[in-house]
């Protein structure tokens, strides 16, 4: 999914306001956007104005790193077992499916 250029000009325009600390509205991007010479929908402005209305936005560039992929040391120490399970579980699937193959030439080996 590759995103439009009109929603990339809106996204850095609402970068940029937010890194200035100054509220993001439909006509402060808009703003943004004439002053960069870059034309779009007059309806993408206020759709992204109205996205970030409820949002900090710089709260979601610092936090974005953090949040993915993190796990509390409990939790980690829960889910090492059940991995180890899962592993064992796929190597014995992987055993039985190299038999069947075997069956599915067509011919047995002693045949």
């Amino acid at each position: 999914m590759a995103i439009s250029k009109p929603e990339l000009a809106c996204v850095y325009a609402s970068l940029i306001l937010a890194d200035d600390d100054i509220d993001i509205t439909g006509e402060k991007i808009q703003t943004v956007l004439k002053a960069a010479n870059v034309e779009v929908e007059p309806y993408w402005p206020g759709l992204f104005a109205k996205a970030l209305e409820s949002a900090n936005v710089k709260d979601l560039i610092t936090n974005i790193g953090s949040a993915v992929g993190a796990v509390p040391a409990a939790g980690a120490a829960a889910a090492a077992p059940a991995a180890e399970a899962k592993e064992e579980k796929k190597e014995e699937k992987k055993e039985e499916e190299s038999e069947e193959e075997d069956d599915d030439m067509g011919f047995g080996l002693f045949e």
